[in-house]
């Protein structure tokens, strides 16, 4: 099922076992070099665009965009030029 509002996308979070739920905004341009977390997580991009890097693949992700990451997983991201917010859950 496709959650179209915040509370619908925490709400089906929850249900899948992630412990926290909430909304990231990036400033325009904003970069962040290679990194890891030490939580899996699942969003969905909301509003902007942002580039994803995980190994030698980069993916272009838009509002409606839904991605995910295993924990301690390298991976690097670039923000477009308006920035962007995404709804992120995450699992500790």
């Amino acid at each position: 099922m496709r959650s179209d509002t915040f509370a619908d996308f925490e709400a089906q979070a929850f249900a899948e076992g992630f412990d926290e739920v909430l909304e990231r905004s990036w400033p325009a341009d904003a970069v962040l070099d290679a990194h890891t977390h030490p939580f899996a997580l699942k969003a969905r991009v909301v509003r902007g665009e942002m580039w994803l890097t995980v190994g030698p693949e980069t993916r272009h992700l838009k509002a409606g965009d839904d991605f995910a990451l295993a924990r301690e997983i390298t991976h690097a991201e670039r923000y477009g030029h308006a920035g962007a917010t995404y709804w992120v859950a995450r699992k500790n």
